[in-house]
């Protein structure tokens, strides 16, 4: 009879914590609806309103002036300008990142908290700043800026500058995506590979690179979003040149400036389709990434 009662007992007290812990998780159902009110609210005052309020002046005189806008050289040579920026840093970045996140995540070695707060120091330092220590570096005045000049090579107010200035604010991106997932993993499937012959580009290839796709991938997106639409750090190193240092978003603050509305929100528009791109492959990759965690088979 005691094993019964103690079986009773346990089991109420099981029934009575059960129920604490749903009373101390579960809201009134006005809590509930007063939360998502919140969110919805928050979200469309500061993401939906200004998307409405861009593709509204964007179109204010029409569709055909929102085309034309286009169509003008200097708005062609931003587009063209962003899209090179972007193709040169994000795969630089991305081979920075792989070799950073493999370095970090599979081997100790001394200076290795170094190297993780360098990693993280475009994120802590202002763009403008990281532009201005490329200006004190290869501007006229600045280090390099004699040796550069006589050897005729432009890099401040020029492409290469900007490239460089983007590949400092985004370089953090992939290689944070790829750490924590590397470390996580550990090192017993390489080092199964490596028993079994694999030398290390094999095991890289085949063993490493796969687990962490989705993840690369990720951190691809992110990298290239920023990329595309980096303002403080392009801005200091370009020169605002029209039709050959000035991206994008530079285009668009020229373009307001010069009280061009249409224009200028157009070109906004356009970095707008590109970042609901991005977020809508964004999207997709981390469905496919937690349906494969789910059914890694």
């Amino acid at each position: 009879m005691a094993t019964v009662v103690d079986i009773i007992e346990s089991q109420a007290a099981a029934t009575t914590a059960g129920e604490a812990r749903r009373r101390a998780t579960t809201e009134p159902r006005w809590a509930r609806w007063l939360l998502i009110a919140m969110s919805l609210g928050f979200m469309s005052l500061f993401l939906l309103l200004p998307l409405v309020a861009i593709f509204s002046e964007a179109l204010a005189d029409g569709a055909a002036a929102y085309f034309k806008s286009f169509a003008d050289p200097t708005a062609l040579a931003a587009i063209q300008l962003t899209l090179l920026t972007a193709a040169i840093s994000v795969p630089l970045n991305c081979v920075f990142g792989l070799a950073a996140a493999w370095c970090i995540a599979k081997f100790n070695f001394v200076g290795k908290s170094v190297l993780l707060s360098l990693i993280d120091l475009p994120i802590a330092v202002s763009p403008v700043i990281s532009g201005l220590i490329y200006v004190l570096l290869f501007g006229l005045h600045g280090w390099l800026g004699p040796w550069l000049k006589q050897h005729h090579i432009e890099i401040i107010f020029a492409v290469p500058g900007i490239v460089l200035a983007t590949m400092f604010v985004t370089f953090p991106y992939v290689a944070r995506e790829l750490i924590p997932l590397m470390q996580e993993q550990g090192t017993d499937e390489e080092q199964a590979a490596i028993s079994l012959g694999a030398n290390g580009w094999q095991t890289f290839w085949h063993v490493t690179l796969p687990n962490v796709k989705w993840a690369l991938l990720h951190g691809v997106i992110l990298c290239n979003a920023r990329a595309m639409g980096e303002f403080g750090a392009v801005s200091v190193v370009s020169g605002h040149i029209r039709g050959r240092t000035a991206t994008i978003p530079l285009d668009v603050e020229i373009l307001y400036n010069e009280f061009n509305h249409v224009a200028a929100f157009a070109m906004a528009s356009l970095l707008t389709l590109l970042a609901v791109v991005t977020l809508i492959i964004k999207t997709w990759v981390e469905r496919r990434a937690a349906r494969e965690q789910r059914s890694p088979h």
